[in-house]
């Protein structure tokens, strides 16, 4: 049955490239990087009931599983090529494969990826995705590039996705009152959240420092200030938010549930006011826009600042497994 899962896979996810020498069926992959680039390589674990709501849909797993591994490949500025795949079933349930396989393959044609290989095991449903992308050489986007007097920016909006998560909850208040269209807004960024890889392309020679929102905008920014040596201030009223999220909820809520709700899958980046224009054009022209939100100073850690420039002392910054 294993072997019958994994063709069902291969039948979706048949994107073909001339990079791919020999793809799923051997004892590895066969691949070829194009000269005059690095290659960029991440991998994450989902787990069910901690990454994706227990019963999500699994065309929507499919599709998340490989959305916030391209957000990684886009925060250092790398074209995706290659995929695998490491799908963990309670049991081999050939529907589930099918419907995760379509969501999955749905967003890897959007990137022109190719799944090249991968396992497929029994256990708790989980999946692991690793993602390899090109980079012109010495142009990736990294951490540890911010310089003070750099401005601070974010592409899209934040809180969404974890406010569809609270829709998904028994939290009353507000999130019951939603209408239909702002509920079905704030699922839709949860579910399938759009990784940022034109934005990230475009960002390379502009950006000094780059990162995915992954775990929440002050831890994540977070690893860009201790990287890079500097501190962070970060204006409370400039974050970007969407209608559905200004509707759902008061602006002490907003801004807990932007700085620190993690799951956006936006890019945080720093930048130097010099190249600021030309940051905002191109990535108006790449489809998600991108704002202003702060500024690099002297100093360590991120500060969240009010409109009087008081600081927002928050009980949590973002997302931690072990926490």
């Amino acid at each position: 049955m294993e072997f019958e899962l994994i063709e069902r896979i291969r039948a979706h996810c048949s994107l073909g490239r001339a990079d791919v020498l020999l793809g799923i069926g051997d004892d590895a992959a066969l691949l070829a990087p194009p000269a005059g680039h690095e290659l960029a390589a991440s991998t994450d674990t989902l787990v069910d009931g901690v990454h994706f709501p227990q019963g999500a849909a699994p065309r929507d797993i499919g599709w998340k599983s490989l959305a916030v591994n391209l957000s990684d490949l886009a925060a250092m500025g790398a074209r995706p090529a290659w995929a695998l795949l490491n799908l963990t079933l309670p049991q081999a349930d050939a529907d589930f494969v099918d419907q995760f396989a379509a969501g999955f393959a749905e967003l890897a044609g959007q990137h022109h990826l190719a799944l090249v290989g991968g396992d497929t095991t029994s256990g708790p449903l989980a999946v692991g995705v690793t993602v390899l992308g090109f980079v012109p050489a010495g142009r990736a986007l990294r951490r540890n590039g911010a310089r003070v007097g750099d401005g601070v920016f974010v592409t899209g909006t934040l809180g969404d996705a974890v406010a569809g998560l609270y829709c998904t909850q028994a939290r009353g208040g507000a999130w019951a009152q939603l209408g239909d269209s702002q509920r079905l807004a704030l699922l839709e960024r949860m579910r399938r959240p759009t990784p940022r890889v034109a934005a990230g392309i475009a960002l390379r020679d502009q950006a000094s420092a780059c990162i995915d929102v992954s775990d929440g905008l002050l831890a994540d920014l977070g690893h860009i200030a201790r990287c890079s040596g500097v501190g962070i201030e970060i204006d409370a009223p400039l974050l970007p938010a969407s209608p559905a999220l200004l509707d759902a909820c008061d602006e002490a809520t907003r801004i807990a549930l932007q700085a620190s709700g993690g799951d956006d899958y936006e890019l945080a980046f720093c930048a130097s006011p010099a190249h600021e224009a030309t940051i905002l054009r191109d990535l108006a022209r790449s489809g998600c826009g991108a704002t202003r939100i702060g500024r690099v100073t002297a100093g360590e850690g991120v500060r969240l600042l009010d409109a009087q420039r008081g600081e927002i002392v928050l009980a949590r910054t973002g997302w931690e497994h072990f926490a």
